[in-house]
């Protein structure tokens, strides 16, 4: 501390000498300067370049009063002249030193706790990275398990490799000095040029040489830089092309560790299978929103046979779509999304079968089954479908991107297409095209004339500026070879010969024109051509202008660009539309869940089933009523018209039974099973209807009506009743029929009455026939205001005169005799009536029919005693109730047929049709376009659209927020 002033002081003092002094002249000896007066001095002396000495060491680079102001000194009178001063040279030096051992022993001190310190605090901002260790692969920690990394570190090249591949920079710019000293003009009028060596400088000179060899010098140079050039882009595209090949088997490596399982954490859809799940809803929502055609997608268009499918099979790398010579192949659009996956196959949307389309076996199939597809989609009568047949295409290397394949655009409709073909392409193209975000690749045969093509036009309408256009020049093999001129290739690579402008312009070959060519061979093909292609060596084509390669990452690019720049966009019109159509469902259906018509077709599904098994609740005591019931109502007339009268015209007992026994025979043997199984059949059906139709209180809904009577319609229609049943039904019947033994008097009573309502009811059905045919009687002329017409007062006359026959004579037989029928006709002609003979004998069976049954009830009351007598047989008695008999025959057949039909209802048929039913319904589930017929009405379409809505806006959104994690 004892140094600083007095190095001030010191430094004051040879200030002034050297600038106040007045006995010394000029500059003073540098050596009789003090020492740190000699440093201020050397800094500012603009000649002399003074060393310090070693051990001298400005105190401001270790002092830490440098930043200190020095406090001014009292100076004692200094005496001018010469004066001795001691040398403590050792002593100085020994105290600096001990000095900057502190120092530095301090501020290592200081500074490794400062490091420390810093250091920890660093260590305390970096996260635990721990807990996310479950973000990386499995894969990752286990590649060198996989992947030998030496083996693809040798095989890279080294820097000498790499040296030894680049061109001779130094040769080159001595040929570029060369030939720019060619073109020199020097002093004296010659042509001079410099001969440059790799030395120094002083070693270059200059030499004159003639123009021949100098010409001949830089040809040589030029050609052997193209030598080495061309040498090096052959190598280096075999290490890019060896590099490629090793990334993606080991890409392929990975996506099949990771599909095996050794990466457990569920896999995420990629971006372009849920952007194409995005699709296929869209494709089965309703049109008239037009919200479908907003997103999107690469739409394949050109004339017939220019090439598309095979571009397209280039870009897939497999050949999946069917092939023809000249024949019309495309019938309906195809949508081939491609991705990236371990293995390449393909499948359909509505198929869990996958096509492995590295066997042959596979690719025909596959073929085979769109080709199936496409005509089932064309309609009779038609050539082409709208119909989208989706596909989804998965292999290593696919770019990621949604195609569509439409037919090709024809300019004359040959036989056998539909007249109106080539208006339902043109009209299918434009609403592909004219989807604002669709991206147009346009295929163009470059092996035609190019004033032929059709399709330019149509893009050129749909996209005038060319903002999402791609043009492709197919064939340019064949372009090449046949067109005389190569600028006009030129010409419609850069747009120049159509009036159509496009985004990109590129050139293909997709093939030798063979079928059977494998993918690999017509890329082999195609880059070899372009290699040797004059169209490149002249500089008419670029590089990224050529190769189905380099078209498939163009449009992979553009179609990325797109989707990110337009599906935003549309999920805002999605949430716009899906608000407005829940406002609409809930001021008209404010209490009704919001079902779809699945939904509701299940729903009705669940009604319909338990209406069918409520058959199977219905009592025995019911079946059997209607049964019997529905069976007499059918037989009646002819027990009454065929077996009864017949036999009741009978003059005795006897031959009333016998006739009776010969016609039941007869009927049993020939119709009554048949009507039998008719009437249960009928009887089921009507139940069935009666539980299908009724309405269910509050809980009915109207919307199902449709549906359950095309069940109920077709349930009945496929329902056949076992042929079996008659045969058994048969024998029961013949034997209920023969048993002739009444036991009790109940019995008797209820065969009685069920005659009386048999006999009562046909009675009445004569009183309206008669009344038919006279007319009104004077009560209800009177009452009414009817009149009879001439042909009911001729039955009215006839009538009253066949009936005072009757009184005369009321055990007439049924029939008239010919006198009698010519009796009366005169007695009618005498009161001025004409009457024909079968008019007459019309009137009789009526008449005749209601004496008839009146006398066959008056007959009823007599038999109600009559049980006694039937006990005995009917001995010493003359009243006789064979009639009594026969109806109790016949209702204990009813009774038995009924139970019989009964068991068999509620054992087999209730089941079978409740079998058929659900097949039905089955049937009608898998049936998309019956549910669209059976289930109509503004509710089940607005569901409809809720539900398509949400759907689409749910996936958009999923979609958008992995886009988003993408990027």
């Amino acid at each position: 501390m004892w140094r600083l002033p007095r190095a001030a002081v010191a430094c004051e003092v040879c200030q002034s000498l050297v600038k106040h002094s007045s006995g010394i002249k000029g500059r003073l000896p540098l050596q009789k300067v003090h020492l740190v007066s000699r440093s201020i001095y050397h800094s500012r002396h603009p000649t002399l370049k003074l060393q310090r000495p070693h051990f001298r060491t400005s105190f401001q680079q270790f002092s830490s009063l440098t930043n200190l102001p020095l406090r001014k000194l009292k100076l004692s009178p200094v005496k001018y002249g010469y004066q001795p001063r001691r040398n403590f040279l050792p002593a100085r030096l020994a105290a600096r030193l001990l000095k900057l051992r502190y120092l530095i022993l301090g501020s290592a001190v200081g500074g490794g706790y400062t490091a420390k310190k810093t250091f920890d605090q660093w260590k305390d901002m970096i996260p635990d990275l721990s807990d996310y260790k479950w973000i990386v692969p499995d894969i990752v920690w286990e590649i060198d398990e996989y992947i030998d990394l030496e083996k693809i570190k040798k095989a890279l090249p080294n820097s000498e490799d790499l040296a030894k591949l680049a061109p001779d920079f130094d040769k080159i710019v001595e040929s570029l000095s060369l030939l720019k000293d060619f073109f020199t003009t020097g002093s004296s009028g010659e042509t001079t040029f410099r001969a440059t060596d790799h030395g120094s400088e002083s070693d270059k000179h200059y030499r004159k040489v003639s123009d021949k060899e100098k010409i001949d010098q830089l040809q040589e140079e030029l050609l052997h830089t193209q030598k080495l050039t061309k040498i090096w882009k052959l190598k280096y595209q075999r290490i890019l092309e060896r590099l490629e090949k090793e990334n993606k088997e080991l890409r392929k490596l990975v996506l099949q560790k990771d599909d095996k399982g050794i990466h457990h954490r569920k896999l995420k859809k990629s971006l372009i299978d849920m952007y194409s799940e995005v699709l296929d809803v869209l494709s089965d929502y309703d049109a008239s929103y037009n919200t479908q055609d907003h997103l999107p997608r690469v739409v394949v268009v050109g004339d017939q046979s220019a090439g598309k499918t095979s571009v397209l099979e280039m870009i897939a790398q497999a050949r999946i779509f069917p092939r023809g010579s000249g024949e019309m192949m495309t019938r309906s659009p195809v949508k081939v999304t491609l991705s990236e996956g371990p293995h390449h196959v393909a499948l359909f949307k509505d198929s869990s079968r996958e096509f492995d389309l590295t066997k042959e076996e596979d690719l025909a199939a596959l073929r085979h089954e769109i080709e199936l597809r496409m005509r089932k989609n064309v309609k009779e009568g038609c050539t082409v479908s709208p119909e989208t047949i989706s596909l989804n295409v998965k292999g290593p290397g696919l770019q990621r991107m949604v195609l569509v394949d439409l037919p090709g655009v024809i300019n004359t409709v040959t036989a056998g297409m539909a007249p109106d073909t080539k208006e339902t392409i043109f009209s299918m193209s434009k609403a592909y095209m004219q989807n604002p975000n669709a991206i147009i690749l346009c295929i163009q045969d470059g092996s035609v004339d190019a004033e032929r093509s059709i399709v330019t036009d149509l893009v050129s309408q749909m996209d005038p500026h060319g903002r999402r256009t791609i043009f492709v020049l197919t064939k340019v093999d064949l372009a090449e070879k046949n067109v005389a001129s190569p600028s006009r290739i030129q010409q419609i690579i850069e747009g120049k010969l159509f009036p159509m402008k496009a985004l990109g312009y590129f050139a293909v070959v997709t093939g030798k024109g063979n079928s059977s060519e494998s993918i690999e061979a017509i890329r082999e093909y195609e880059e070899e051509f372009f290699q040797n292609s004059k169209l490149l060596k002249a500089s008419m084509l670029k590089a990224h202008q050529v190769t189905t390669r380099n078209l498939s990452l163009a449009v992979s690019d553009c179609f990325w660009k797109m989707v990110r720049e337009s599906v935003e966009q549309q999920a805002d019109s999605f949430k716009a539309t899906r608000f407005n159509l829940e406002t609409e469902w809930k001021n008209n259906y404010p209490r009704l869940r919001e079902l779809d018509r699945n939904e509701l077709f299940e729903k009705a599904k669940n009604e319909i089933l338990d209406e069918v098994i409520s058959l199977s609740q219905v009592t025995p005591k019911h079946w059997e009523e209607i049964l019997q019931q529905s069976l007499w109502e059918r037989v009646s007339t002819h027990v009454i018209e065929n077996i009864y009268l017949p036999a009741a015209q009978t003059m005795n007992s006897g031959t009333f039974n016998t006739t009776v026994d010969i016609k039941l025979k007869q009927w049993t043997d020939k119709q009554l099973p048949n009507k039998a199984v008719e009437v249960a059949w009928e009887t089921l059906q009507e139940e069935f209807s009666r539980f299908m139709t009724e309405p269910k209180g509050k809980e009915h809904d109207d919307i199902f009506d449709k549906l359950k009577e095309a069940v109920k319609e077709e349930s009945i229609k496929r329902h056949k009743w076992n042929d079996f049943a008659e045969d058994s039904l048969r024998v029961i019947q013949h034997n209920a029929l023969e048993d002739r033994s009444i036991s009790d008097k109940q019995q008797w009573d209820a065969a009685i009455y069920f005659m009386e309502e048999a006999l009562q009811a046909r009675l009445k059905d004569t009183e309206t026939a008669i009344e038919n045919m006279v007319g009104p009687d004077w009560k209800k002329r009177w009452l009414y205001w009817k009149n009879r017409t001439q042909e009911q007062c001729v039955h009215n006359e006839t009538k009253n005169e066949l009936e005072k026959m009757l009184k005369c004579n009321e055990e007439h037989p049924a029939y008239l005799a010919s006198d009698e029928i010519t009796t009366v006709r005169k007695n009618l002609e005498s009161r001025g009536v004409e009457v024909d003979p079968s008019l007459i004998k019309d009137t009789w069976h009526q008449v005749y029919r209601r004496h008839f049954l009146k006398t066959a009830l008056n007959h009823c009351n007599l038999c109600r005693r009559g049980f006694y007598y039937y006990q005995r047989h009917f001995v010493d008695s003359e009243l006789e109730c064979n009639d009594v008999v026969l109806f109790w025959r016949i209702q204990r057949m009813l009774a038995i047929t009924a139970n019989t039909l009964r068991q068999q209802l509620t054992n087999t048929e209730v089941r079978r049709l409740e079998k058929n039913v659900k097949e039905v319904l089955e049937d009608f589930a898998e049936d998309g376009e019956k549910k669209v017929k059976l289930l109509t009405g503004k509710r089940v379409q607005l569901a409809e659209d809720l539900k398509k809505v949400r759907e689409i806006q749910e996936k958009l959104d999923a979609f958008i927020e992995a886009l988003h994690q993408e990027k």
